[in-house]
């Protein structure tokens, strides 16, 4: 039976293990990310910026709201066109409409 002084022995090199392999797992982590950046041709400021993405010197999109593209004719729910599909118009397409049955007709 082990005593207290083996066992907090075994704990020591154990914890000493866990921080080895976690440095180790960092470090390989970094090198794959700096060897993307390389492959990519991006810098710290790509990473970290907010414009999501696109080319240098681009600027951000405009945000705001987007006026829908596609009415629901029974409901009169609207859809931007944008994202997700909402159910009424997953439905509708099901039943044999198009998108330019649904689209709203400036």
């Amino acid at each position: 039976m082990a005593n207290i002084q083996d066992l907090l022995k075994q704990r020591e090199e154990l914890e000493r293990q866990i921080k080895q392999l976690q440095d180790n797992s960092r470090s390989e982590a970094i090198n794959t990310i700096k060897e993307l950046m390389a492959q990519n041709n991006l810098s710290i400021e790509d990473l970290t910026s907010t414009r999501g993405g696109g080319k240098k010197g681009e600027s951000g999109g405009k945000t705001g709201t987007v006026a829908p593209k596609y009415r629901d004719p029974v409901s009169g729910k609207t859809w931007t066109g944008r994202g997700l599909k909402p159910k009424w118009v997953t439905e509708a397409l099901e039943s044999g409409k198009t998108l330019d049955d649904l689209s709203i007709k400036a």
